[in-house]
This record gives C-alpha cells, structure tokens and sequence, in this order.
C-alpha cells in the first residue's frame, strides 16, 4: 500500500508554516522535514506520525499517541521505532498539529 498523494498534500497544509517541508519516500512511507530535519512521516498502514524524543512522547502519550512498534518474522520482542500517532485532535486543528511538530522538532 502506498501513500497517496492526498495524504501527502493533506500533511503539507496540516504542517503549513513550520519551516520550510520536503518529503522523501522512506520507511516504506514517506518521511516529512522542516528544514532538513526529519519531524513526521506517513505509514502506509498507520497514517500520520510525529518523531518524538525526551520529553515530547510523554506529551504525546498524554493527547493519546501511540508509539509505532513492529516484529519481524522470528524476532523475540518488537522493536520500538521513534514515531508517535498523531492525536486526533491534531489532525483536525492545524494550530495544534503545527505546536506539536514545533515542540518535537526541538527535542530532535
């Protein structure tokens, strides 16, 4: 499955001011960078993520993010990647997603 232009556009105007946005297929999805710096990323499966690190995941954890963890065929334990869920009430208020985004990119 791969991510669709609308996704794409959609992202860019959600995070529409915080700096200057590139993409780049990665990951199996596409990762999202203000200013060269890489902040967020689109999965296939699990949509829209922020890169959190330090104090930013325990505010994530609090809006109801959730850390993306996945297995691999004969693995023991998953591994734990550096991307949160965004909180639905950021993807729908484009201040509060851009505040995130801020936020995360300064623990990066």
């Amino acid at each position: 499955m791969a991510v669709s232009s609308e996704e794409i556009a959609f992202a860019k105007e959600l995070f529409d001011g915080v700096g200057d946005i590139t993409t780049r297929k990665m990951m199996g999805g596409l990762c999202l960078y203000s200013d060269g710096v890489i902040f967020a990323m689109i999965h296939p499966e699990l949509g829209l993520m922020l890169k959190c690190k330090g104090a930013m995941i325990e505010e994530i954890e609090k809006q109801g993010g959730t850390q993306w963890t996945y297995q691999r065929d004969g693995a023991d334990k998953a591994t734990a990647m550096p991307y949160w869920s965004m909180p639905g009430n950021a993807m729908d208020d484009p201040d509060e997603a851009r505040t995130l985004a801020r936020k995360a990119l300064t623990f990066l």
